[in-house]
């Protein structure tokens, strides 16, 4: 019985994963867009976070 429900993962299961090996790269591609934006706010929200902790880093400094 563990033999039989083996052989039938395997039948159904690699389809799925020859899918998911083809489908990879594309959904990566999609992606890739939105990575770049969410450095980009990153990159301005570190900015931001800088301005506003710099006098008390200057204070800081003169100590």
């Amino acid at each position: 019985m563990k033999l039989v429900l083996w052989l039938l993962l395997f039948v159904l299961c690699w389809p799925l994963a020859l899918l998911a090996l083809l489908l990879y790269p594309l959904f990566w591609l999609l992606s890739l867009p939105f990575r770049l934006v969410g450095l980009a706010v990153e990159g301005v929200f570190d900015l931001l976070r800088a301005l506003v902790l710099l006098p008390s880093r200057l204070l800081r400094l003169g100590r």
